[in-house]
Parts: structure tokens; C-alpha cells; sequence
């Protein structure tokens, strides 16, 4: 079995006879046991009772600590544990995750992000009041390692509701991260699940459900992301080889798209990346001063893509490298 499926996993309709919860909380989890004691407090906090809502954590075989004996500790029964007979993969994990779930309403939280106060309430009351909706998501706010607030995203519009003509917005780029966004079990049962690559694949999916159906969006600041150099996101981002994914990705989302659509979309998704990408290398010069994965990371940006202003900073990044300045 290839780690990275190349089509959608199958998502299994349960049967009828399943007690249904309104919310499954599933949080897969990888070597990542310093955090989950915050994710799961993060859950608990909020009071939902087991009949409303199911919580477990699923466990890609980690080697970092025993996430059994974490997850007993301070899930007290209320969360259960499932650990993979070996390691699969994030994206054969985030599928057993959604198919082990029992909710009408899935959540995949990672277990190094959080929720805050309200998140279930207020998403749940998107779904009640907009039946129509596949997906609802909420503003989020970035987090360093030790759990530290750094910024948060911008506001899609200022008050809740449907998001308009939302497709192309999400194509042109990721407007979503995981800890920010509920899914009908449905709406994965007829879509399936993730695919592809292993950065990025969550930007897809978020587009075939636009593509699908309409998004329930609020703007409160409802769910933390963590920024940290672990996290499979952080090592690609060390020379640049999420581009390549990204690359890949855009490909996937072009066939989501009006034909109409496709080639500005592209254009502009290349142009956006590219530009994030240099502020990513200037960063990580200005922490780890590799010139190496600098110019890795250069290379990377101009086989996505190239115009003045990004030669320009290109330029600015290759003077600091030369002069050996931070």
C-alpha cells in the first residue's frame, strides 16, 4: 500500500444501527506528545457530553512517549485511543480517523493545535441555521511552539454566514488550516477523503467541498494553528520543498474549476505562493543562516514562478546571504 494514495480514500457510510453523536473529535496524532496534553485539555474544556460528541485519538504508531497512557491520564474514559498496527502515513491516518468516526459532524484536530472556548457551540449553530452547508470553518490564530499567540488570519467577512462565490477565493489559495474547519460526514462519504501529496492535500479538499457545496464561515477566532519545525508542514518548509507539492496540488485543483477559470487562477495561485515563499526564506535565513537551503529555496521559488518585484526580492535575500547578514 503506497503512503501517499493517489486517488481519494473511500469513506464507508455507517450503518443504521450506529448511535450517532452530533460531533466526532478525532485527533490523529505523530510523535507529537508534547502538545496533545494541551489539544485534548483544549476539547474537554468545552463540556460536551459523550452522547453529543465522541472523542478519540488516533495514533500513526508514535515512538515519542506511550500516547495511550497520556490519552487515560487526562482523558479519564472520556477519550478513547486507537493506535495503528504500524505506521501508514498522515493521509491513510486522516482516513481510518474519518472512518472510525461516528458523528454527524467530523472535526480533525491535530495534536499539536487547539481549540478555544465556544468552537463546537458556535459551528454548530452554522450548521443548524444553514442545512445546506457541507462545511463550516472559523478565523483562526497562529501559535508558536510553546503555545505563544503570534498573529491571526483575516476575516473572510465580519459577520457569520454562507460564504459567496467562494470557490475561486479557496483555488487561488489555502484560506483554511484543519483545527478551523468541521466537515458533514456525509460530505466525505460522497467525496472521499485526502490525497497526493503530504502538504497541501487539506487545501484540495477544502476546494472539491466548494466546489460541492456551500461553506459556513464565522469570523470569531475560534481555533489556535501551530507554527513549529516538527510538524510535517515545518520540515518541508525548510528548503522550500512544499512548492513541489503545492505545484502538485494546483494541478488537482484545476480539474474543480470552469475551464474559463483555470489559467488566471493558476497564474495567480503560482504568483501568491512565490512571493510567501521568499518571506519563508528570508525567515529561516535570518534563524538558521544555511546558505545552502537558501539557495534551495531560491531555485524552488523560480521554477514556480518569476516577475520583477520577485527578482527584486530575490535580490535583497542574495545580499543579505553574501554579506553574511541576518
Amino acid at each position: 500500500m503506497s503512503r501517499i494514495p493517489a486517488s481519494p480514500p473511500a469513506i464507508a457510510p455507517l450503518e443504521t444501527s450506529v448511535a450517532r453523536p452530533l460531533w466526532s473529535v478525532m485527533i490523529p496524532v505523530y510523535n507529537c506528545a508534547n502538545y496533545l496534553p494541551e489539544t485534548l485539555h483544549s476539547v474537554l474544556q468545552q463540556q460536551l457530553p459523550e452522547h453529543l460528541m465522541q472523542i478519540e485519538v488516533i495514533d500513526d504508531a508514535s515512538s515519542d512517549a506511550d500516547v495511550e497512557e497520556i490519552v487515560n491520564r487526562i482523558g479519564q474514559g472520556r477519550v478513547t485511543y486507537y493506535r495503528q498496527p504500524e505506521n501508514v502515513g498522515s493521509l491513510h491516518n486522516f482516513a481510518t480517523s474519518i472512518n472510525r468516526a461516528r458523528g454527524q459532524l467530523v472535526h480533525l484536530l491535530h495534536g499539536d493545535d487547539r481549540v478555544r472556548p465556544g468552537f463546537y457551540q458556535e459551528l454548530g449553530d452554522l450548521f443548524e441555521h444553514y442545512p445546506e452547508i457541507g462545511a463550516a470553518y472559523c478565523r483562526f490564530g497562529y501559535i508558536d511552539e510553546v503555545g505563544k499567540p503570534k498573529h491571526d488570519q483575516s476575516p473572510e467577512m465580519q459577520r457569520p454566514g454562507i460564504l459567496n462565490n467562494y470557490l475561486l477565493r479557496i483555488s487561488e489559495n489555502n484560506r483554511i488550516q484543519y483545527a478551523a474547519i468541521a466537515v458533514k460526514r456525509e460530505v466525505y462519504e460522497r467525496l472521499g477523503a485526502f490525497f497526493g501529496t503530504t502538504y497541501g492535500e487539506d487545501w484540495e479538499m477544502w476546494v472539491r467541498i466548494a466546489r460541492n457545496y456551500p461553506m459556513g464561515y464565522t469570523p470569531s477566532v475560534l481555533a489556535e494553528y501551530r507554527h513549529h519545525t516538527n510538524s510535517i508542514s515545518g520540515n518541508k518548509h525548510v528548503y522550500g520543498e512544499y512548492l513541489l507539492d503545492l505545484a502538485t496540488v494546483m494541478g488537482h485543483i484545476q480539474h474543480h474549476l470552469p475551464l474559463s477559470d483555470r489559467e488566471p487562477v493558476l497564474k495567480r495561485s503560482k504568483k501568491f505562493y512565490s512571493h510567501y515563499a521568499i518571506r519563508q526564506a528570508n525567515n529561516l535565513w535570518h534563524l538558521r543562516h544555511d546558505k545552502d537551503a537558501t539557495f534551495k529555496y531560491i531555485r524552488q521559488v523560480l521554477h514556480m514562478h518569476q516577475d520583477p518585484v520577485l527578482y527584486y526580492k530575490i535580490l535583497k535575500l542574495l545580499v543579505k546571504v553574501a554579506i553574511n547578514k541576518r
